[in-house]
């Protein structure tokens, strides 16, 4: 399928998506919450910017993250695979991790809803900065760096519970869900607001949603197809159908 005759596929991709790359999702079986009910905090901005204590637990997990140490799987190939067939597509992922751009895909056709782990941001004065740098400061033992800039507090540039996302970006995702042929809902919840709605804004526009998620969702009613397999065998054999049928 060529480029200019080509049908937008969309792409929404969640936690489960990374989880065979060895970084847990939140809310799944062997999800973070199920196991530390407790950790919901280190990641609630309210909490992070009114305590101390909070903000450095958090900085301790961020040393810590199997993200700094995760490798794209075959879920994350799959989609690479896809945009050098010449389909035009975009990843919405609500995933922090970057796997997406470090398989292959293009970063400008990867929208980052809830932001990326990489990066700092001064709560302060906005300033950014490599995350790579935060946390060598806290290896060497600044417990809560703050901002170089202006002294604020650092965060990582994620959206944290409580915080509202980034209006440009999910206009941007809401116009990808209005003009796509296909969207692919794989490996979410699809129980975090607005990023669930897009499918219902992409199917009342005419396109088909197919959900590849191991556990049932509030969408599924929508869906044109369901897939339950694991996302590292079903998401390779939809990129095969996607693009043998183009």
């Amino acid at each position: 399928m060529g480029e200019n005759n080509a049908r937008l596929v969309a792409v929404l991709t969640g936690a489960g998506v990374s989880t065979e790359s060895g970084i847990p999702d939140y809310r799944g079986p062997q999800g973070v919450w199920r196991k530390n009910p407790g950790a919901e905090r280190l990641v609630t901005y309210r909490a992070y910017m009114d305590d101390p204590e909070v903000r450095r637990e958090s900085w301790r997990m961020r040393m810590t993250s199997p993200v700094w140490r995760a490798e794209p799987n075959a879920g994350h190939r799959a989609l690479v695979d896809l945009e050098r067939s010449g389909t035009p597509m975009r990843i919405i992922t609500q995933n922090i991790d970057g796997l997406h751009q470090k398989a292959g895909s293009t970063p400008r056709k990867v929208l980052e809803l809830h932001g990326t782990a990489s990066t700092v941001v001064c709560t302060g004065c906005g300033d950014r900065g490599p995350m790579e740098g935060a946390l060598a400061r806290v290896e060497a033992g600044e417990a809560d760096p703050p901002c170089l800039s202006c002294g604020g507090i650092l965060k990582s540039a994620t959206v944290m519970f409580g915080q509202a996302l980034d209006s440009g970006t999910i206009q941007q995702a809401a116009k990808i869900a209005r003009v796509c042929d296909l969207f692919l809902a794989v490996g979410t919840s699809l129980q975090v607001e607005p990023a669930a709605s897009l499918c219902r804004v992409a199917v009342e526009s005419g396109a088909r949603l197919v959900i590849v998620n191991a556990e049932p969702t509030p969408y599924d009613a929508l869906a044109d197809q369901l897939i339950r397999e694991p996302i590292g065998t079903a998401l390779p054999g939809l990129v095969s159908e996607i693009t043998d049928s183009a």
